[in-house]
């Protein structure tokens, strides 16, 4: 027979998806301006990372911070926004390869300050202590049970 959770493990949880929640909406409302979604600005990110040699698609998808399974569509649209480039391999004909493309390191470049502006302005009220415990504390939560 289940049992419900304790009331700690409940708050902790909660408190997680509220947060999260908060992040995505005010994330989504810098980026909106942009004409980028969250998930776009983190390929962006992630691609730029990768440079100059760039990523396949898989290893993008692999690095996302929000999993997605529509990988395909979503460069499909950075590439639609000449933010992305991409290209066949010569050795794997399956293989895509993506590189972001000089109009997607310029929005990015844009977008730094703001979006760091938002970092900061997300845990202003904790002390650089408790920011970096908060942040051990979240990566003991989203790790990959064995």
């Amino acid at each position: 027979m289940a049992t419900d959770s304790p009331p700690h493990t409940k708050a902790a949880v909660l408190g997680i998806l509220r947060a999260a929640d908060q992040l995505r909406r005010r994330g989504a409302a810098l980026l909106e301006p942009y004409g980028v979604t969250l998930q776009q600005y983190n390929v962006l990110r992630i691609l730029r990372g990768a440079r100059p040699d760039g990523l396949c698609t898989l290893t993008i998808a692999e690095r996302m911070i929000e999993q997605t399974p529509g990988i395909t569509r979503l460069i499909d649209r950075l590439e639609a926004k000449k933010l992305v480039k991409r290209e066949r391999s010569d050795e794997d004909r399956r293989q895509v390869w993506c590189r972001i493309a000089p109009e997607g390191l310029r929005l990015l470049a844009r977008l730094d300050q703001p979006v760091a502006d938002l970092d900061r302005a997300v845990v202003a009220g904790l002390a650089r202590a408790d920011q970096e415990r908060l942040a051990e504390l979240l990566a003991v939560v989203h790790q990959e049970p064995d």
